[in-house]
Order: structure tokens, then C-alpha cells, then sequence
């Protein structure tokens, strides 16, 4: 994969697969206790009589689709530009695969969250699968876990799509990319600085736009912090995991019936949930959830990396659900009118100051701008494969840094919607009491009538 060229449709300068200034936030403010990773669960009906050498065998066919997963990240010499991406010239897919055997699905959920919130070594490309035996009947699972930087959801999804048995959207046309000389690092970067500076005026107005997205600058209403919760404390290195699954065909059915989307659902049960949590040791008037939004509608295993800003939902929760969806629905309207993923370039600035004078950790530690994250994904409507075996769930997970000691992953995969309940076993001790109000919360939606119409 070549640079892009500054000169039109001239030749690329050398072969230099940089990470974005998106990738490069994502690497330097990989600070916390736990890594910046995310993952997913695979559960694959008829795994458990594969052979290791099938599962080995998949992943070798496989890995070749996406490029990133046999290229290793690499420093630039000073002056020479952002990190690159270059072949590793030792990769072997055994290297990047394990084997576990537990004892029940429970179980499952603990090593995939073990996995997840293991660091990955620098010395090869980063990512690492894991094959999960033993759930009962003939079930397994693939967990595959990779570093932020190589790929945000939408990328991740790619990459799935790549390893199992579903065909690629395209033909991999990715060649060989060796080690770039030092000449060929400086010129490509100094070809990228032209192209910055020609793109300056638009940058500048995205970089507007994403600042009032945050709530900063001329027209933002006035910032507020966000409520003090329980669940707001720093985070250590281990997480737990659990699944709400509700049929994506009735929670679609509900939102149209109240003339709002599915993630306006989604953001009003979260918010109702954390706040029902939390009620016995004192009440909140609003939870403030970080919602991101990719810059790009698709991704392809060809091309990866981050391309993705937050928008950050102050959601009333003193008042019904039903009440607060139409309230996040009518943010969630404006904001479709606005760039997509125009708050990356602030929080580029911001945090990777940040982290240059080394103060960024403190920073996620204390935040007071948002309570949760939730990320909502679209998957394939038809099941996926391995090695020729149904692939009947799929389970997002993501570790963040910081403060936030639960957040929420959502992916729909093949008629199902899975909220992925990612916490801090530390800091929200009762992860399953959330999770049923979660539940509750769905439920209630689902079952909610068609709102009155005015005579």
C-alpha cells in the first residue's frame, strides 16, 4: 500500500503505510492500567470438533486479506513523519494464536475478557486470536483481539469478515511493503505537510464544527460537567463482560413506532439504567454518554485505522424513558446535519498535548465530561462461517482508559442485538444488578406503545 500521491496522478513517493493523526491519538494516549484494545467473541455451533490444525489453517488463509495483520508499527526517525506500518519479515499466524479450555459459557466470558485486556507484544503486528474450547455441547470460540490503532469498529468488523469464511467485498491488492529508507520516510512526510497545508482552510472549519460538537466555541451551549457517579472512578487492568440479546426485528419495530432510531433507543436504556443503578446511594438528573461517530460509512480489510469522533449526549433521566427518547432524538436529528467525525480533530490536539507533557492518564483519571461511552454498530445481516461452521454470535468488546468503569459495546449480527456490558469489577461490583435493569429497560422499550397522536 503506497502513499497517496501530493501531485495528482503522479507516482506515489516510496511505499510508506502511515497510521492517521486519528491512529496516532490512539497510540500515544495508550496510557492506562489496562490497553487501548479491542474484540470480539466469536461462538461457533460444531467448533468443538475442529482441530487445532483447522483453526491454525482458517486464520492462514485468512490474515493474507488484511494487510495490517502481518505488518508490524514502526517508529519514524525524528523529522521523518508519524509511525508506519511495514511488513514483519518473521510473521507466522502460530505466533498470534492461542488455546484455551474452560469450563462453560461463564467461563467464556472471563478468558475473552482476560484476552482483551492482555497487552500485545510491539515486536510483531498487532493483534492476537484466541480458540475457546470446552462451552458444552459442540460449541467453541474465536476471541481476536487487536490493538486501537490497527482498526476502529468498522475496521474490526473488516477484519472478521476477512478470518472467517465470508468472501472479501474485494480482492486484496496490497503488495509487499518492506522498511522504507530514511530519504523515502522524509519525503513522503514532507509530501504529506504540502497536502496538510493545501487543506488548511477546511480543516480549520471541520475543526470548528467538532469543537462546538464538544460544547466549546461560538454557538456551543455553555459546557456542564457531568454528574458524579460511583461508576466514575479510575479503572485498574481487568474488566468483566456480560451480554444483553434482544431480537434486532423488535427493537427496529419499536423505533419506528415511536418515529425515533435504534441508537436513540439504545442511548435512553443505558442512560436509564446507569441512573437506576446508582439510586440507592444517590439520584442523577442526567448521564452523560460519549457517542462515536466514524468519518466513513464502510471499511474494507484494505483499509484500516481510526477515522472516528465523539459527540458527547447529556440524556435526561428524571423523567420516563419514553420521554427521554424523544429528547435524545431530537439532539441525535441535529446532529445528523453536522460533518461526521469532526470533533477528531480537536481531540487530537488535545489529548496528544496532553500526553506530550505526560499529564494525559491524570487527565482520563478525573475526567468530568462524560459518565459512559456506547458505540452501536451494524454487522451483516446473514451469519458468518469458520472453517465451514455457523458463527451464531457475535460479541463486541473494547477496553477504554480512564475513569469510566462501565461502557457499552452494540453490534446487530444476523438478526440479534448484542450490548456487550464491558466494567471494572472494581469500580461497579455489581455488574449483574446493571445488567438486569438493562434488560429491563429493553424490554420496556420494546414493549412500548405507539405514542398518542394530538387531535
Amino acid at each position: 500500500m503506497g502513499a497517496r500521491s501530493s501531485r495528482g496522478d503522479q507516482p506515489d513517493v516510496g511505499t510508506v503505510d502511515r497510521i492517521t493523526p486519528n491512529d496516532l491519538t490512539t497510540l500515544v494516549t495508550d496510557r492506562g492500567a489496562a490497553p487501548m484494545n479491542i474484540a470480539a467473541v466469536l461462538v461457533v455451533e460444531g467448533g468443538g470438533d475442529l482441530a487445532r490444525e483447522d483453526v491454525l489453517q482458517a486464520l492462514e488463509r485468512g490474515a493474507p486479506a488484511v494487510p495490517r495483520l502481518h505488518r508490524r508499527l514502526r517508529s519514524a526517525p525524528l523529522g521523518c513523519g508519524r509511525p508506519y506500518w511495514c511488513d514483519d519479515e518473521g510473521f507466522d499466524v502460530a505466533r498470534h494464536l492461542r488455546f484455551r479450555e474452560v469450563e462453560g459459557e461463564d467461563a467464556l466470558w472471563a478468558a475473552a475478557a482476560e484476552e482483551a485486556c492482555r497487552p500485545l507484544p510491539r515486536d510483531r503486528p498487532l493483534w492476537q486470536a484466541c480458540w475457546v474450547t470446552g462451552l458444552g455441547g459442540d460449541r467453541a470460540a474465536l476471541v481476536v483481539v487487536a490493538h486501537h490503532v490497527l482498526a476502529d469498529g468498522l475496521g474490526g468488523l473488516a477484519v472478521l469478515g476477512a478470518l472467517t469464511d465470508a468472501p472479501p467485498a474485494a480482492p486484496p491488492t496490497a503488495s509487499k511493503v518492506s522498511k522504507p529508507t530514511r530519504r523515502e520516510l522524509a519525503a513522503d512526510a514532507w509530501c504529506e505537510h504540502l497536502r496538510t497545508l493545501q487543506a488548511l482552510g477546511d480543516r480549520a472549519r471541520l475543526a470548528r464544527s467538532g469543537a462546538r460538537d464538544l460544547g466549546v466555541g461560538s454557538g456551543a451551549p455553555r459546557p456542564r460537567l457531568c454528574p458524579r457517579t460511583p461508576f466514575n472512578r479510575p479503572t485498574g487492568p481487568t474488566r468483566r463482560i456480560s451480554c444483553v440479546q434482544t431480537p434486532l426485528a423488535d427493537v427496529l419495530a419499536a423505533a419506528h413506532r415511536l418515529g425515533v432510531t435504534l441508537n436513540d433507543l439504545l442511548l435512553s436504556a443505558v442512560a436509564h439504567a446507569l441512573a437506576e443503578s446508582v439510586a440507592e446511594r444517590g439520584r442523577v438528573d442526567s448521564v452523560v454518554v460519549s457517542v462515536p461517530y466514524s468519518g466513513r460509512t464502510s471499511a474494507s480489510a484494505g483499509r484500516l485505522g481510526n477515522e472516528t469522533g465523539v459527540v458527547p449526549f447529556r440524556i435526561p433521566v428524571k423523567t420516563t424513558t419514553e420521554a427521554t427518547v424523544r429528547a435524545v432524538a431530537a439532539v441525535s436529528r441535529a446532529q445528523r446535519t453536522r460533518p461526521r467525525a469532526a470533533s477528531a480533530a480537536p481531540l487530537n490536539l488535545a489529548f496528544r498535548a496532553l500526553a506530550r507533557l505526560g499529564v494525559f492518564r491524570w487527565f482520563v483519571d478525573h475526567q468530568r465530561l462524560v459518565n459512559t461511552y456506547v458505540s452501536n454498530m451494524r454487522g451483516p445481516s446473514r451469519p458468518w462461517t469458520f472453517c465451514g461452521q455457523v458463527v451464531n454470535r457475535v460479541v463486541p468488546v473494547a477496553v477504554t482508559p480512564g475513569n469510566t468503569g462501565v461502557i457499552f459495546d452494540v453490534l446487530s449480527y444476523a438478526g440479534t442485538l448484542a450490548i456487550t456490558v464491558v466494567r471494572d469489577p472494581d469500580v461497579v461490583p455489581d455488574g449483574e444488578r446493571l445488567v438486569e435493569l438493562l434488560e429491563e429497560e429493553m424490554a420496556a422499550l420494546v414493549r412500548s406503545p405507539s405514542p398518542q397522536r394530538a387531535q
